[in-house]
């Protein structure tokens, strides 16, 4: 089982940058990590994955170009770094975690969420 605690959500106006971060803890070997976002009355949607070695990465169309996905040296750590941020990104933004998240994006653990809203 994998536990996982993000951080980094906050205000900010369109244009700035944040970064997310997410620790994971418990069995989580050879996981993958990534990030979802959930918007008022929307659908939960993917928005960035990283395999365990960091080899593979797959991004939403909707960032691409703007948001980076890594993974911290003990793989045990998750950024997410979000440039020009736009209005339409305002979401709770959920860390997850599963051996087949980047092929299936259907990962076997979640965080709690931090929220992000930006403010045109």
């Amino acid at each position: 089982q994998v536990q996982l605690v993000e951080s980094g959500g906050g205000l900010v106006q369109a244009g700035d940058s944040l970064r997310l971060s997410c620790t994971a803890s418990g069995y989580y070997s050879g996981y993958s990590m990534g990030w979802f976002r959930q918007a008022p009355g929307q659908e939960r949607e993917f928005v960035a994955g990283i395999s365990w070695n960091s080899d593979k990465i797959r991004y939403a169309d909707s960032v691409k170009g703007r948001f980076s996905v890594s993974k911290g040296a003990s793989k045990n750590t998750v950024y997410l770094q979000m440039n020009s941020l736009k209005a339409g990104d305002t979401a709770v933004y959920t860390c997850a975690a599963g051996p087949a998240l980047l092929t299936t994006l259907q990962p076997g653990s979640w965080g709690q969420g931090t929220a992000v809203t930006v403010s045109s």
